[in-house]
């Protein structure tokens, strides 16, 4: 993630969404004042950016795993890399499942690339909404219960998970029925970052700090302090 300063305003995290030639992209969900502000930018406006920080997503490390994706929401932005690295190595990587919910078909992100995705070899996409309208003709419910419908061999499946903290609460608890172990499970935590690099402590888990350790965990590695709500 790069922290994103705007002078007089205020500074926030955001993740990586894109990075293509040399040239990084950040997705934004336009809530409070920085993002606010970011949104009525022009061409050559000028905003502070800082880092990279953190951990990434270790996908170097599956090679020749499939790779289970599991995205609620804005939580499919730090995962795009992940998948556009995947269909770039294709031979690379085994079976790429992609589940994805929203909260409205209008709220599903990179819909153009969602089609694609559908296209690519190996590759299973299912998608899901809380609330359809009458052009969707998805699944409807929460994200999760799209886990028993895909077809996943846990043997060889990694999972990477990133969305609301709730839903990643109730998505370990799927994966699990389905056999995966906490050592299979990578989840992406989000708090109150605020230095960076571990200082300041407003992002403290346990004894661990998101910005330093993470944003990126394996499951087993902060699973006794995901468990406890408010941490």
């Amino acid at each position: 993630f790069n922290m994103i300063y705007i002078p007089g305003v205020g500074e926030i995290p955001i993740s990586v969404s894109d990075i293509e030639n040399g040239v990084v992209g950040h997705t934004v969900r336009f809530v409070g004042s920085v993002t606010y502000v970011l949104k009525n930018l022009g061409v050559g406006d000028i905003v502070g950016i800082r880092g990279p920080y953190g951990k990434p997503w270790p996908l170097n490390d599956y090679v020749g795993k499939d790779i289970l994706i599991v995205a609620g929401g804005i939580g499919l932005a730090p995962l795009r890399t992940v998948i556009k690295e995947i269909l770039r190595n294709r031979g690379k990587f085994g079976k790429l499942t992609l589940l994805y919910g929203a909260r409205t078909p209008k709220d599903l992100l990179y819909k153009h690339e969602l089609g694609s995705y559908c296209n690519a070899p190996n590759t299973e996409i299912l998608l899901t909404v809380d609330r359809a309208d009458e052009t969707w003709r998805g699944h409807v419910g929460v994200v999760t219960k799209l886990i028993s419908k895909a077809k996943i061999d846990p043997e060889r499946t990694v999972a990477f998970v990133c969305g609301p903290e709730i839903m990643m609460r109730f998505t370990v608890i799927e994966l699990a029925k389905v056999g995966l172990k906490p050592n299979q499970i990578y989840l992406s935590l989000e708090r109150r970052m605020r230095c960076g690099v571990g200082l300041c402590g407003h992002c403290q888990m346990g004894p661990y700090f998101v910005c330093k350790h993470g944003p990126i965990f394996p499951y087993w590695f902060i699973k006794k302090y995901f468990e406890v709500e408010e941490i």
